[in-house]
């Protein structure tokens, strides 16, 4: 909350002071919102600040696994979306149509930063 000096006549003031027995003055720059700044800045839920973790790192090294090419694997959970979740060498690969416990070999469709994309081998 900030302090502001507010400029009142003698005359309000002594009003004021008779009728309520004091005068309280305050001021509130949000206006009554809710202060949010903490979560991507604004007020109206967007915008501004940082939204990622921007310290964080990818690193542009070789991925283990490359588009086109196909991997035995072992399915280990689903994802949201419900797709087989696999890994190669830690590198995540969401697979299309995948099933936990399943053993397979799979296509790599896509290869991202972070994961890559595959569908079952015919």
């Amino acid at each position: 909350m900030h302090e502001f000096i507010c400029m009142v006549s003698c005359r309000e003031f002594d009003e004021g002071h008779k009728e309520s027995g004091g005068v309280k003055m305050s001021f509130d720059d949000n206006s009554g919102r809710r202060d949010n700044r903490r979560f991507g800045g604004g007020y109206r839920g967007g915008g501004g600040g940082r939204r990622f973790n921007n310290d964080r790192q990818f690193d542009d090294r070789p991925k283990p696994v490359e588009t086109g090419k196909e991997y035995d694997v072992s399915i280990t959970e689903t994802s949201r979306q419900g797709d087989g979740i696999a890994r190669v060498d830690g590198f995540v690969i969401f697979v299309k149509g995948g099933q936990p416990g399943q053993e397979t070999k799979i296509k790599v469709t896509q290869v991202g930063r972070r994961f890559a994309t595959a569908e079952l081998a015919q």
